[in-house]
């Protein structure tokens, strides 16, 4: 069986976690435990292929910058997460994120996931923001930064209301890379079938 090894970056608490266990187990966590590494896997099926789909959770705390690249050589695609209801996260994709896993991994697609967007119109989470003369992240907002940064595209999700659902989100990698073919880098033909088979 082919695999896609997609790897979840982003600020720690941006809910990168949460979007994985509800992705694999359709369950959301009761209480936040920051991850170190963690990786889950998932067969997806693309025009009538099974795929098993790694997921690789990093930590997005600072003590782990030197530790959080050792995950990345041969991911197929990444995720690039930011709460929409944290500014700071969403201004650490451009800050951090990006140039991080494009100096590890120049050619490596990625996409841009908002996350907590069940938040976006919580009173009380608009309150706070307000307090620091913040808003939350609109979808325009977004999707300029994702074509600013030549991301693949921006999904956003819940993965506590699957308001926007995280299956469809987590469905878009394999058939983004199966849909741009080989060219993409990232991971070698010989640990990733997805590249030499075409």
């Amino acid at each position: 069986m082919q695999t896609i090894k997609c790897v979840v970056v982003g600020d720690g608490a941006v809910g990168k976690t949460c979007l994985l266990i509800s992705y694999t187990t359709n369950k959301f966590p009761s209480e936040y435990v920051p991850t170190v590494f963690d990786n889950y896997a998932v067969t997806v099926m693309i025009g009538g292929e099974p795929y098993t789909l790694g997921l690789f959770d990093t930590a997005g705390q600072e003590d782990y910058d030197r530790l959080r690249p050792l995950s990345y050589p041969q991911t197929d695609v990444f995720l690039v997460c930011f709460s929409v209801v944290s500014p700071s996260s969403f201004e650490n994709v451009k800050e951090k994120w990006v140039p991080e896993i494009t100096h590890h991994c120049p050619k490596t697609p990625f996409l841009l996931v908002g996350t907590q967007i069940d938040l976006r119109d919580d009173p009380s989470t608009i309150e706070k923001l307000a307090k620091n003369k913040q808003k939350p992240i609109t979808p325009e907002a977004a999707e300029k930064l994702a074509r600013d940064l030549k991301a693949v595209k921006y999904v956003e999700c819940s993965a506590l209301t699957q308001v926007s659902p995280t299956h469809p989100c987590l469905n878009q990698c394999p058939r983004l890379l199966l849909a741009e073919g080989e060219v993409w880098g990232g991971g070698s033909s010989e640990s990733n079938g997805v590249r030499s088979g075409r």
